[in-house]
């Protein structure tokens, strides 16, 4: 059963969480911020819209527009171009008969061309639903004089973006030289359309500045809107809502119109739209749409009149049907939008302690903010998509690979705790029962043993028994910092190591082993040590080192009367070492079985002791030795250099 922890322990431990965790991922977050404020993000923000955009189910046809293209067959079978005012004249006239709503001429007539002008003109002065074009930046082409101004829209696209495609709808724009807005050939269509429905164009209810007919209000293109940062937008523009599907618009041949092959349902009450479709005029934009007709010059190319289309369809149908039209939030509600999905991204982190499941929930967070941004655009919300994903990724991605690394690393420091107990049960039990159990043993092969002495060995073996279970217990509990040497005393680690070490010898030699209770008189020295290098559990393992030394001499020292202990500095090196003038074992029991009889197996017992002197020589880059001295007596010492440090972790 784990220990409770203190409300102060909680909430150390949930500082150090949000210290790893949080602050890196709000750094994350601050970059993202600082990326998107700069324009960084820009082009992939774009790049996300127009696969959002692209993705729409295909809506159907357009009924209130018809394209009347012009292409590389109509101009072979004229055999003339620009196309004479004598065709475009029969073919405006021919159109008229089946009445449609508006006539749009995506065609410029500022000069004559070929035969038949005066016809033309005709046409253009008794047509009051004709709309022609004009040029206003940045070369000025004056519209066809014969049309009167509220019959005349401007055909210039807004200012194609970085990456080269166009995104945005020019509405109106001020002529300074006539102090008077200019308003487009789709505005002018959409104008004079929606006003059979009783729809005006008026100013915006939410912004003055924007168009609104009835209910629909054409959002104004601002500095940011949207993925945009510190744009200059024209003084009337909205973002370009491009009808999905591969056939949004009729279109006819101009040839199929003269013909009489075009059903006149398609062209009354309809807004007809007549301009180049040939590949040869170059009347081509870069958008985002998918291309209405086949074959195009380049998948992704639309030609100019069905871009006008697109911008009247937009208008008309919101105002008419309600369709969606392209709109952001306002930046605040934008970055407390990242933000948000930056957090999650950390809180994920929190949340879930195993990798996978951090991985799991990514995937389904992806999942979800994809399915909004999709679902937002369907109703015409553009939001930030690019940024939210990056930091949510980052901040998942980035907590997920350090879990990794920290499920790895707590692997392995359970592990290695797990042998760290091992050991550390084995030692206790090596130090007390076993040689308890050693010496009796030992006894009752002899018969010199009473009832009396076996019970009393029965009964110390008992109680370390018991003491081995408090002591394993008492090491469980122990902090990092502190060494725990008996029930009732630890020491502190932080302290002076000799200082420590001399504890250690103090307490083991008032264990009641045999050997020492033959000692007359000791020799010490415990002299400040250089552990500038040393680690925590370096330091647990010269304390239990120092602890074996003399536990042995207490065990298996018979007769002694002398103990030396020196822990000081010679010559750059740091030295424990532990002598007596006991008789000791043999040299081949002791080099073998580490100072333990012959009666304990070397493999059990002493093999254990002298192989962890060994590994915590070779931990500080020093050496270990334990031999015989003549005539008797046993040298035990370790020494290390504070340069040659060694870090096994």
């Amino acid at each position: 059963m784990e220990p409770k922890l203190s409300l102060q322990a909680i909430l150390q431990r949930e500082l150090q969480i949000w210290q790893s965790g949080a602050l890196p991922g709000l750094a994350v977050v601050g970059l993202i911020v600082l990326l998107r404020l700069t324009g960084g993000l820009q082009v992939f923000e774009w790049m996300a819209l127009d696969t959002l955009l692209r993705l729409r189910s295909p809506e159907p046809i357009d009924e209130h527009i018809l394209i009347v293209g012009v292409d590389e067959d109509d101009l072979q079978s004229i055999k003339e171009y620009p196309i004479p005012d004598g065709k475009l004249a029969e073919l405006i006239q021919t159109l008229r008969q089946d009445n449609p709503a508006l006539i749009g001429l995506d065609i410029f007539r500022d000069l004559p061309q070929g035969k038949g002008h005066a016809q033309l003109e005709t046409i253009f002065r008794t047509t009051p639903n004709l709309i022609g074009i004009e040029t206003v930046s940045p070369r000025v082409v004056a519209p066809p004089p014969a049309l009167p101004d509220k019959q005349v829209g401007f055909a210039d696209f807004s200012s194609l973006d970085t990456d080269g495609k166009l995104r945005r709808s020019l509405l109106a724009t001020y002529n300074v030289e006539q102090t008077q807005f200019r308003y487009s050939f789709a505005t002018r269509i959409a104008e004079q359309f929606l006003g059979r429905y009783q729809l005006l164009l008026q100013a915006g209810n939410r912004d003055p500045y924007a168009m609104r007919f009835g209910a629909a209000e054409l959002p104004r293109v601002q500095p940011n809107t949207g993925g945009y940062r510190n744009l200059k937008p024209a003084e009337v523009e909205t973002l370009l809502n491009f009808r999905s599907g591969s056939h949004p618009f009729r279109m006819v041949s101009m040839r199929a119109v003269l013909a009489g092959q075009v059903p006149a349902t398609w062209v009354r009450d309809r807004i007809v739209l007549i301009g180049m479709v040939a590949p040869s005029v170059k009347d081509i934009v870069n958008s985002v749409a998918v291309s209405s007709i086949a074959p195009h010059p380049v998948p992704g190319i639309v030609y100019g009149v069905e871009v006008h289309a697109h911008a009247v369809s937009q208008i008309t149908q919101a105002a008419l049907d309600g369709r969606p039209l392209l709109y952001s939030w306002a930046e605040g509600w934008e970055y407390i939008w990242i933000i948000g999905w930056g957090l999650l991204g950390i809180g994920l982190g929190r949340v879930f302690s195993h990798p996978w499941h951090i991985l799991s929930g990514l995937g389904l967070s992806c999942f979800v903010l994809l399915g909004s941004c999709y679902a937002l655009l369907l109703v015409g919300c553009w939001v930030p998509l690019v940024p939210a994903l990056s930091v949510l990724f980052l901040n998942s991605v980035g907590l997920t690979a350090s879990l990794f690394y920290r499920y790895q690393q707590d692997l392995k420091r359970q592990l290695r705790d797990r042998q760290h107990m091992l050991e550390y049960t084995f030692d206790a039990i090596h130090s007390g029962p076993l040689q308890t159990l050693s010496q009796l043993l030992s006894q009752s092969r002899s018969s010199d043993v009473s009832r009396e002495q076996m019970n009393e060995k029965l009964e110390i073996l008992n109680r370390e028994l018991r003491a081995v279970y408090e002591s394993v217990k008492q090491e469980v509990l122990t902090t990092q910092t502190n060494l725990h040497l008996a029930a009732d005393l630890e020491l502190n680690l932080d302290s002076p190591l000799h200082e420590v070490l001399y504890e250690v010898y103090i307490h083991t030699l008032e264990r009641e082993f045999e050997c020492f209770k033959t000692i007359k008189f000791c020799v010490t020295t415990f002299d400040p040590l250089n552990t500038t290098h040393l680690t925590m559990e370096q330091k647990r393992g010269l304390c239990r080192f120092l602890e074996e030394a003399l536990c042995n001499v207490g065990k298996y020292a018979i007769g002694v009367t002398r103990l030396d202990v020196a822990c000081t500095q010679q010559h750059g090196w740091n030295i424990i070492r532990v002598t007596d003038n006991g008789k000791g074992l043999s040299t081949s029991s002791t080099a073998s079985s580490s100072l333990i009889p012959p009666s304990i197996s070397s493999k059990t017992i002493g093999g254990r002791g002298t192989q962890f002197s060994h590994q915590l020589a070779q931990q500080l880059g020093g050496h270990f030795r334990r031999e015989p001295m003549t005539p008797c007596g046993t040298y035990c010492e370790l020494k290390w250099n504070t340069t040659k440090l060694r870090f096994w972790w």
